[in-house]
């Protein structure tokens, strides 16, 4: 059994908020961590997928005003936007009785319109939580579980298939949902099959510098309306567009994000790469190695670390640049999928410019040294446990 490290976030939040928001990706685990909350503490769980559920808050402050004594779990709270006004009353009145903390837990399967609401109607009352698939932390630190993440992605019901086989079912069948049931359900009127051909774009050019013009030609539709595409992946928390390393250091930098489908797993099913010697064949290899690694080393990072990647014109580049902040400064981390990663002149002259607290060379062995004055090669494992710690 894989116990959740989001779990522990989320109890400590609710120990000092009165709301909680948990957002992540559908079918990434959040509702069997509200299941695990529920049973241990006796709280209240409402679906409000389901029309019984939905009914019952009718009225949800008399309905919810009863439950004052209990924490109270809504899942898919975007299929009833309005609640959010109520829930600012309920946990303002709840105040003042002396209850501050742990009234709700909210989920949600994007970050849309849960935001957007909460932001207006829970200021000063809120707390979020982002979830997102299983991380390398999560399954252990042998070269047989990174491989199956790196293959399958984090989604658990994709990692814990019976085979490999059975995975990239699952992940089709899950992009299937997104394409007909989830969009749609958001209200946004976009063909089926073109953001389909977007999203499968998106994979033949994993870790690309973002292209509007280029990804809009080849849907035959206008820049902004491929703009607004990727943007609604971005908010179903799906792509990550990670922006360029933006402090003035007197050089040209490069100004267009780096594009990357979130997790390695839907990237190989998007590409129908079923297995490893597949995986080992395709162009796309190396990107998809460096987008894993990139996603793995966020989820154990803090809360506030900053990312991007550093590149400019004279050819000067780093993969991850993590602004930490306080005494932890600047982290700039370059990706490798060799068992033996060199250096080149653009990496030099990316540490020569951003003068980083401490610089990583992350690669697919165990074994971690020093690779010369200031450059330490490590396992994805071993540095994301070093940023896990710097929560602690």
């Amino acid at each position: 059994m894989i116990i959740r490290r989001i779990s522990y976030q989320v109890q400590k939040s609710l120990n000092r908020q009165a709301a909680v928001a948990l957002i992540g990706p559908r079918q990434v685990g959040k509702t069997t961590l509200a299941y695990a909350l529920a049973e241990a503490s006796s709280a209240l769980y409402l679906d409000l997928e389901a029309a019984a559920d939905r009914n019952k808050l009718t009225e949800p402050e008399l309905f919810l005003g009863q439950q004052e004594d209990k924490l109270v779990i809504l899942d898919e709270i975007h299929r009833v936007p309005e609640l959010f006004q109520s829930l600012r009353g309920l946990i303002d009145q709840g105040r003042r009785k002396g209850q501050r903390t742990g009234r709700f837990l909210i989920l949600g399967s994007a970050s849309i319109d849960l935001l957007r609401q909460s932001s207006e109607s829970l200021a000063g009352r809120i707390e979020y939580v982002n979830m997102g698939p299983l991380d390398v932390l999560e399954v252990g630190e042998g070269n047989t579980e990174l491989h199956r993440l790196w293959l399958r992605g984090g989604f658990p019901d994709s990692f814990l298939a019976a085979d490999d086989a059975d995975s990239l079912s699952l992940r089709q069948n899950f992009i299937r949902t997104y394409l007909e049931r989830d969009i749609p359900q958001f209200g946004l009127r976009i063909p089926t099959d073109t953001v389909e051909r977007l999203w499968t774009m998106l994979a033949h050019q994993q870790g690309a510098l973002l292209n509007v013009a280029q990804l809009s030609a080849g849907l035959g539709v206008s820049a902004p309306s491929a703009n607004h595409y990727i943007g609604l992946l971005v908010d179903l928390l799906l792509v990550r567009r990670l922006p360029p390393y933006t402090v003035n250091i007197g050089k040209r930098l490069v100004k267009s994000p780096r594009i990357y489908i979130r997790d390695s797993g839907l990237v190989h099913a998007l590409l129908n790469i079923g297995n490893l010697n597949t995986l080992a064949g395709h162009p796309v290899v190396g990107l998809s190695w460096e987008g894993f690694v990139i996603e793995n080393l966020l989820a154990a990072a803090p809360p506030r670390t900053q990312a991007s990647f550093y590149r400019t014109a004279a050819g000067a580049e780093m993969d991850l640049v993590l602004e930490l902040g306080g005494q932890h400064g600047v982290w700039a981390i370059e990706i490798k999928r060799s068992l033996a990663p060199a250096t080149s002149k653009g990496f030099h002259h990316a540490r020569a410019d951003l003068q980083p607290a401490r610089t990583f060379i992350v690669y697919a062995g165990q074994d971690r040294y020093p690779l010369a004055q200031g450059v330490e090669v490590i396992s994805l494992h071993a540095l994301a446990s070093e940023l896990a710690a710097l929560q602690l």
